[in-house]
């Protein structure tokens, strides 16, 4: 009886347990009996609402082999699985598939390193099977922790370390493609995922790259592994594919990640790896989402702020490679935020450098303070080339918003500098920050084309500009001439100009150029007498070397290419004769080498200009004193004066007129139409301006002492003032005998010595008598002229002590037509 019952219960058995039983063999090493699989899943397709309870019971039997280590039919198990999930698509597979994670889990929480690789291909299957719906309640938190620490693997067989590693590296792909596209599975962009996501795919990217850097193979000895087994590929691709589905809200959680693990890891110093990480990131991610990523290498960079020199080069190189693949795409509102912040860290890299320096002597390692200034050096110069390559690859328009930015962060005497305090960094300090940035604006301004020069210029950015170029330093004047050229050359003839010197054949060039527009005619009319100016002013500083020379011979050629008519071509050579002028009679006891450096200027450039407007009697002019001076006075030529060791003579001879480009002999070449060649009899005088004051020149005085001179002359006596009929002849007249007069230059040679030597007393005292008599003079030419409107009252009214005209009947007024009807 017993055994009857026996024999009856077998039968009774659930048809699902007997066939999933029926899969095993006798033998694990048979494999999986394929007749019976069949079977299996005929069943399960057929009877879906049975897919739980196979899956529950294939759990079991699998918990039961792993814990007595029956790897063979855990094998198989872990295939029927893989099977039966990928015939059956139907909304009963969800309790199926959490009992086949289950399962998966179990593998992964083994020991053993073909288990953990076992589960791991079966969760990737898995994760390629798409779903008809989505599931509301299932979570991969275990999933992502498990692969992250596989990634992660010290196994001390090599082979078997990278099998574990590769193995959690496409499980962490597998479980980012079965969930970014889930909408209800965002939890995978959550902190505290990302945190163990992307530092897992970094570290196998990195080291790859340490193996690589230290001469030793990433594979081991005798084995090729192609893109699939490389754990360093696969990462990378991964890393890629991660990053790519990140939608905007998703940026900062998958950025911020990859900022900590190099500063875990340290490595910003060297920052090859930092590179690479980021040219993937802004490659892979969206291009309208790289702004995001700026922003967030800033904010870092804010926050490493107290960190050693070589980490903070190192974020500002990377900053570089961001911003120069961001650069032509949208890089949103962060433009002047990224200038803003490269500038402030500038200005703390300079604080650190000369605090340093002033500590050197009290520095224990002299050595280790000057190893800190070079590092710094090394962050300015990143930060430099970050900003003029940023500036430089942005569209036009946005280009000159950021030259008004930067031009407006660098400290100029005598106007507000909000941002970049020069009191506390001193004179050095504040000359380190102007290089600096006008090194950038180099960068910036190269390649800029302006359609109108008013549009390129504006006045705030022109005005400091000039009064840059007016200090005492001829690096700065420099950098000027070179922003300068950038901005006026729309041809780019600069290099076909490179060198001053005199060019025989200015034809030969193919000199690019343009009709000047009417808003070039109108810029040059408004800021061309502040051009020639600090040209002027800029030939007479005593510190010019060659450079100098050279790029005051490129402005005037750039200057007469791009923005010179008839009326501009007279202002330049009037310019260039006032050169001329002022090397010679030397009132301000220049040297000589910097006196035959302005006559070889004006040589260089008057020949280039006779060629450029093509007048054959002018150019014969010019060739005939470039030949004099060849023979009797080679010194006053470029070929010669810029040469090393060139001797110079003791005084120059005014009395050789032949030596030196005479007025009248220019005017007589240009007569005729075109020219108006009576205003080159008018000697070129540059406008006084408050910019010597703002840039604390030595010529302070002279330069107040020349204005109070010509303010004194323009007063008329009071009795000529009220008598003499004002006309146009008058005006004229007064106009052709400005400046022409030998009293003149000794009035105001005396005026200017008196300036220089007297008490200040004095002058204050001289002032005050002139501005006093100016106001008189404003008071009595405002009552003659302006007087009020009659008044039809008939009242004769007093007003300030004078008498006014006797007001007038409405009948005898005489109004306008318009007004009458």
């Amino acid at each position: 009886m017993p055994a009857g019952v026996c024999g009856c219960c077998g039968p009774l058995r659930p048809r699902y347990k007997r066939l999933v039983d029926n899969i095993f063999p006798e033998d694990p090493k048979d494999g999986l009996s394929k007749s019976d699989m069949e079977k299996l899943t005929f069943y399960a397709v057929s009877a879906p609402e049975k897919l739980d309870r196979i899956g529950a019971y294939l759990a079991d039997r699998l918990s039961r082999d792993v814990v007595r280590h029956r790897y063979g039919y855990v094998v198989i198990a872990m295939e029927a699985l893989d099977q039966l999930l990928m015939a059956c698509h139907s909304q009963s597979i969800k309790p199926f598939v959490e009992s086949f994670l289950h399962m998966v889990a179990k593998l992964l929480e083994s020991r053993e390193p073909d288990l953990q690789v076992l589960g791991t291909n079966s969760f990737v299957k898995f994760a390629n099977i798409e779903e008809d719906t989505p599931s509301y309640h299932r979570r991969y938190d275990f999933f992502v922790s498990q692969f992250s620490a596989m990634c992660h693997s010290t196994h001390e067989d090599p082979e078997t370390r990278t099998r574990i590693r590769v193995a959690g590296i496409k499980g962490l792909q597998g479980v980012v493609r079965k969930t970014v596209n889930d909408e209800l599975q965002a939890i995978i962009w959550e902190p505290q995922h990302m945190d163990k996501l992307i530092p897992s795919m970094l570290f196998n990217m990195q080291d790859a790259d340490d193996l690589d850097r230290a001469g030793h193979p990433s594979t081991p000895s005798g084995s090729v592994q192609d893109g699939e087994e490389n754990p360093a590929a696969l990462a990378e691709n991964c890393f890629r594919e991660l990053l790519g589905r990140a939608a905007y809200g998703n940026m900062k959680n998958a950025v911020r990640p990859v900022l900590v693990h190099l500063d875990n890891h340290h490595l910003w110093d060297p920052n090859e790896f930092a590179v690479s990480c980021f040219r993937i990131v802004m490659f892979s991610i969206q291009a309208q989402h790289s702004h995001h990523v700026i922003q967030q290498v800033l904010t870092h960079l804010d926050g490493n702020n107290k960190s050693t020199p070589r980490v903070r080069a190192g974020i500002v190189q990377v900053l570089l490679e961001t911003v120069a693949i961001a650069a032509k795409g949208s890089v949103g509102p962060t433009v002047l935020e990224v200038f803003n912040t490269l500038l402030k860290h500038l200005r703390m890299s300079v604080d650190l450098e000369l605090g340093d320096g002033s500590r050197r002597n009290s520095s224990s390692s002299v050595s280790s303070v000057r190893g800190r200034e070079s590092d710094e050096r090394i962050v300015q110069n990143a930060i430099i080339q970050t900003i003029g390559f940023f500036g430089g690859n942005l569209p036009d328009y946005q280009r000159a918003e950021v030259m008004m930015f930067i031009m407006g962060k660098v400290p100029v005497y005598g106007t507000p500098c909000h941002t970049l305090d020069t009191v506390k960094i001193g004179p050095q300090g504040t000359k380190r920050i102007q290089t600096m940035l006008l090194s950038s604006l180099i960068m910036v301004t190269s390649g800029f084309k302006s359609k109108s020069m008013s549009a390129a210029l504006p006045p705030p950015f022109l005005d400091p500009l000039f009064s840059i170029s007016l200090m005492e330093d001829s690096e700065l004047r420099q950098l000027v001439l070179e922003i300068l050229h950038n901005i006026i050359d729309r041809h780019d003839n600069r290099a076909k100009l490179r060198g001053i010197r005199i060019i025989p054949n200015v034809a030969a060039l193919k000199i690019k150029r343009e009709k000047i527009s009417k808003q070039d005619v109108a810029f040059m009319k408004k800021h061309g007498q502040q051009l020639y100016r600090h040209v002027y002013l800029g030939c007479k500083e005593e510190d010019n070397v060659h450079k100098n020379f050279e790029l005051l011979f490129t402005t005037l050629a750039v200057l007469t290419i791009e923005l010179a008519n008839e009326e501009v071509v007279i202002d330049l050579i009037r310019l260039a004769h006032a050169l001329q002028e002022m090397a010679l009679n030397n009132e301000e006891n220049m040297p000589m080498f910097i006196r035959c450096g302005i006559m070889a200027l004006v040589a260089a450039y008057l020949n280039f200009l006779s060629q450029m407007i093509a007048n054959p009697p002018f150019c014969q002019h010019v060739s005939k004193v470039i030949e004099l001076r060849n023979m009797d006075a080679p010194y006053l030529l470029p070929e010669h004066i810029f040469r090393d060791k060139c001797p110079l003579p003791d005084s120059l001879d005014k009395d050789d007129k032949q030596l030196y480009f005479q007025t009248a002999d220019m005017a007589e070449c240009l007569a005729g139409p075109g020219y108006n060649v009576e205003r080159l009899s008018i000697p070129y005088i540059p406008q006084v301006t408050d910019e010597d004051r703002l840039t604390r020149r030595k010529s302070f005085v002279d330069t107040i002492s020349l204005q109070v001179d010509i303010m004194s002359s323009s007063l008329p006596d009071k009795q000529s003032e009220l008598a003499e009929e004002i006309t146009f002849e008058t005006l004229k007249k007064a106009i052709d005998t400005t400046g022409l007069e030998e009293q003149e230059r000794e009035k105001r040679r005396q005026v200017m010595e008196k300036f220089q030597k007297a008490p200040f007393e004095e002058i204050a005292a001289h002032c005050e008598s002139k501005a006093n008599m100016l106001h008189d003079r404003l008071a009595q030419i405002f009552e003659l002229t302006i007087r009020p409107p009659p008044s039809p009252s008939g009242v004769v009214s007093i007003s300030a002590g004078h008498t006014q005209h006797p007001s007038v009947p409405v009948y005898e007024m005489k109004f306008p037509d318009l007004c009458v009807y």
